[in-house]
């Protein structure tokens, strides 16, 4: 993996003095140069129409968080999801018709929400299901969908699992393999200095994923993980789990939960753990400003796949939701419907079989294009295309993973809302 830290595992002075005190120092905030500054076709003119046309319009399902333990999620990505429609509808549409997009709550798995809105999306006729933001809920649908010829699509799965699903060709996502958001985390942790690991980790596909990925990349930077205590979704009381980790006295703790996190963080603090030992992922990583007091999560870090929103993908999503406050794998959910969208083009087909056989064709190789009306221009020019989207460069395998991609790093300000400091590149 080649990363752009830029540090060592020795600390650095550039923390704060809290952050000195525990043992952690973070390398100073860097700008990443992120996605989106290549050179690549954008559309400047107007779209020229589709040589062939379709009677039968794609559609397209979400089944994204509204409701458990994910539901912050599903704001983002929602209008992920219908910024990306719009934009294609406003260039024309695929092959010559409006793209129709019915939305679902995916819920979590402490219900059976997921399988109910499958069953009504695939009764509704859509070539592809954009979701879930959750590996576990999305372990519970894959084979309901893919068994019926449908793309899934997530935006936000990052088990590992998934890329040796026997899919049929037809699992996608634009949320890299947690093998990179691990590696990353963990060479951070030593990069900031941390010698000893405590974790406290959901004890489903996500979590476990994870942890074995950042306990394997920190214990090959030198560390050593000296506590992992689980628990399972559902679950309402952490002070077990919180005593056993404390009582290894680890100089950071990563927190590899969904809003447990919520009730977790209190216990922590609540015994004397700094912020800046905590490392948070991007099950967690949300704005706490109306959970806790000021300054409880100050100096506290997190990692999100993908590239940071910029602030002109900002302004266009705020446009389709005002309410927003996370943008947390709305790049993934707005690349997500410009892959499908594209590659329905390429395949002159709005079934879910002919599209997912042009994913990984539309993803690399060919002119780079970064939206919607050039990359539809070029592909109906006759030319090859390689998208390179909000969320990072994309270009799929075989399996269809991301070979390549970016994690943010973010930390708290006093007001409990995070920021971005960093970003590393990684390819898989």
């Amino acid at each position: 993996m080649a990363t752009a830290c830029g540090g060592s595992s020795t600390p650095t002075q550039t923390g704060s003095q809290s952050a000195a005190a525990a043992g952690i120092a973070c390398p100073a905030p860097s700008g990443g140069a992120g996605a989106g500054n290549s050179q690549a076709a954008t559309n400047t003119g107007s779209v020229p129409p589709s040589t062939t046309t379709t009677a039968t319009p794609l559609k397209l399902g979400s089944l994204l968080p509204t409701t458990g333990s994910l539901a912050f999620l599903g704001p983002p990505e929602i209008a992920g999801v219908n910024l990306g429609v719009k934009e294609v509808n406003d260039a024309g549409g695929v092959l010559g018709a409006p793209v129709e997009v019915v939305h679902r709550d995916s819920g979590d798995t402490k219900t059976d929400i997921a399988t109910q809105s499958t069953t009504a999306l695939l009764g509704q006729g859509v070539s592809a299901v954009i979701g879930a933001a959750s590996s576990g809920v999305s372990k519970t649908v894959i084979n309901q969908i893919t068994g019926a010829g449908v793309i899934h699509f997530s935006p936000a799965n990052t088990s590992p699992d998934f890329t040796t699903w026997d899919d049929k060709g037809l699992y996608w996502r634009t949320a890299p393999s947690d093998v990179l958001q691990g590696k990353v985390l963990g060479n951070y942790m030593a990069t900031c200095g941390a010698q000893t690991v405590g974790m406290i980790v959901l004890n489903d596909a996500y979590g476990t994923g994870l942890q074995k990925n950042v306990k394997e990349a920190f214990e090959a930077a030198g560390g050593k993980v000296v506590a992992e205590e689980l628990f399972n979704e559902g679950d309402s009381q952490f002070s077990s789990q919180v005593d056993k980790v404390l009582a290894a006295k680890p100089d950071a703790i990563a927190l590899i939960t969904f809003d447990q996190a919520k009730s977790i963080v209190p216990l922590m603090t609540g015994k004397g753990v700094k912020p800046t030992q905590l490392f948070m992922v991007d099950g967690n990583t949300s704005d706490y400003s109306k959970d806790f007091q000021a300054g409880t999560m100050k100096g506290a870090q997190g990692t999100i796949p993908g590239t940071f929103a910029k602030d002109a993908f900002k302004q266009k999503l705020l446009a389709i939701d005002p309410a927003l406050k996370d943008y947390s794998y709305a790049g993934e959910s707005y690349d997500a419907v410009n892959l499908i969208a594209l590659a329905s083009e390429a395949a002159k087909s709005t079934k879910g079989t002919d599209i997912a056989a042009k994913l990984k064709e539309v993803s690399e190789g060919g002119e780079k294009c970064t939206d919607f009306p050039s990359c539809v221009t070029l592909l109906r020019e006759g030319k090859d295309i390689d998208y390179d989207g909000q969320s990072g460069p994309v270009t799929f395998s075989d399996a269809g993973d991301p070979t390549e991609a970016y994690i943010g790093i973010y930390e708290y300000q006093d007001d409990n809302t995070y920021k971005p400091v960093r970003e590393e590149f990684g390819k898989l």
